[in-house]
């Protein structure tokens, strides 16, 4: 049990009702979670407004309510605490009732459109190699130092983190990397964390469905890099034109990483191949098992984040080149009849132009590059023609098929990604909206050293349609095709 008054600590309260010493068995901002002593937490979703569930919070059990508003009735034994942002008061709460242990272990956020999960697992493969304990919270997964747990969302609720960063200092944890997305800065769960530093990946077109302007999205990454202290690092790609945005206003150390520009961590591509790259890193060479200009980029941020949290330079070059890459990013297989199928998270317009371009930097034009390409329902639709241009564009045919529709209809979703492709790449261009039927054409027209792209969901191994997630995996999919057309 918890007092009250502790768990709201640093928190800015605007009016109280009632007692702030009462005993509080643990936090909830889902109604249906709530039992007896709880402190229940209105927030207001995008869906649904918590205010509207105080009264079942206290028939539940629920002791204290935090809410902006206060509620029109008002129950004698149960304490009101009203704040100017619920969202907020959670993170406070969420850190004081844990004991706040962001601030046990050395905690790094990495935020951009693009790089974001591969930097942050191979900063945390690369630590565990050098002998630390470490921790990960990304949108693959949840890791406590070797205890894997599912992840639901790029960045979890407020709750959610304290719960997991508790889980790693008992572990013994001493580095955490953390993706950090847009909606969570957005929706202050990354509030009251201490960072030790912050990551600039790029920022492109996304999430313009939740963000209404470009802008509005590029400085909701911005307060990232303005809130951190001045004992921090902050860590920018300054070939991205937003790069040295974020260092503006920021007190904390700044750093920075570049292919094209003068950066303190430089790098050069000495050779790219489908194995991997040859980098000359601020003078040294290494060769790591990535590929890409743009996987060039991440192997930079975390040569640098290294660095900055003390790694020798030459240990981190070791390190770089012993890293394996991220399930779903540009991770590929050969098939018996020398049919490469690359698999990739590819989803927005930016990431899915990087991939092709680095296929056809290192392919010999004397094969075809056949790319299997979604958008999914309810996000963001401008993307969608850009999408089925690139993709037309740049590769020799151009399969376009559902990604996780949701609750749209996947027709739709086509109709409007077909609209970017231009007159004179409709010939090679397919429509096959079920996602298996795709893969299993793109499989059956490619001939010997042909190259597949499949782009969109990379390491996810669901479907989401109509609400519901139904089984589907690409890689294991275009595997067991690729097999049955060798038999």
């Amino acid at each position: 049990m918890k007092v009250l008054k502790d768990i709201l600590y640093k928190v800015a309260i605007e009016s109280v009702k009632g007692s702030t010493d009462a005993a509080i068995q643990k936090i909830e901002f889902d109604s249906r979670k709530v039992e007896t002593n709880d402190v229940f937490v209105a927030i207001r979703g995008s869906l649904s407004d918590g205010h509207d569930y105080i009264e079942k919070a206290i028939q539940l059990g629920a002791k204290a309510i935090i809410c902006d508003t206060f509620p029109a009735a008002i129950a004698n034994d149960v304490t009101y605490i009203q704040v100017k942002d619920t969202n907020t008061a959670l993170a406070f709460m969420a850190a004081n009732y844990f004991e706040d242990p962001s601030s046990k272990l050395k905690l790094v956020g990495v935020t951009g459109t693009n790089g974001k999960t591969t930097i942050a697992s191979l900063l945390f493969q690369l630590f565990q190699k050098a002998g630390f304990k470490v921790g990960l919270l990304s949108t693959v997964k949840i890791v406590v130092d070797k205890i894997e747990y599912p992840a639901t969302h790029t960045t979890p609720d407020s709750l959610t983190i304290n719960h997991y960063l508790n889980e790693m200092v008992e572990a013994g944890v001493t580095h955490c990397f953390m993706e950090v997305s847009s909606h969570g800065i957005h929706q202050k769960r990354t509030e009251a964390l201490h960072f030790v530093g912050g990551i600039f990946t790029n920022l492109s077109h996304d999430h313009l469905d939740y963000h209404p302007t470009f802008a509005e999205y590029r400085d909701v990454k911005k307060s990232f890099f303005d809130s951190l202290p001045k004992s921090a690092f902050v860590l920018s790609n300054i070939d991205d034109k937003n790069g040295s945005v974020m260092l503006q206003n920021t007190v904390a150390i700044k750093r920075t990483y570049a292919l094209k520009s003068y950066a303190d961590y430089r790098a050069q591509i000495l050779e790219s191949q489908l194995s991997g790259l040859l980098l000359k890193i601020n003078d040294n060479e290494v060769w790591v098992k990535l590929i890409g200009t743009f996987n060039a980029y991440n192997v930079l941020a975390i040569y640098g984040t290294a660095v900055e949290l003390g790694i020798d330079s030459l240990e981190a070059l070791r390190l770089l080149s012993d890293l394996e890459s991220v399930s779903g990013r540009f991770q590929y297989i050969v098939s018996n009849e020398k049919i490469t199928a690359v698999v990739d998270y590819a989803h927005t317009p930016d990431a899915l132009e990087n991939v092709l371009k680095t296929i056809n930097d290192i392919r010999t034009k004397n094969e075809q590059l056949i790319t299997v390409v979604g958008c999914g329902g309810n996000r963001d639709k401008t993307k969608r023609p850009i999408m089925a241009k690139i993709a037309s564009d740049m590769s020799d045919k151009a399969v376009l098929t559902s990604d996780n529709p949701r609750n749209e209809d996947p027709e739709v979703i086509l109709d409007e990604m077909e609209q970017g492709v231009e007159p004179h790449n409709y010939k090679k261009m397919l429509r096959i909206t079920d996602r298996k039927q795709a893969i299993k054409t793109a499989c059956q027209l490619a001939q010997p050293n042909d190259i597949i792209l499949i782009a969109g969901k990379g390491h996810e191994t669901y479907q989401e349609i109509n609400g519901v997630r139904h089984h589907f995996d690409d890689m294991e999919t275009v595997k067991e095709i690729l097999e049955q057309l060798n038999k």
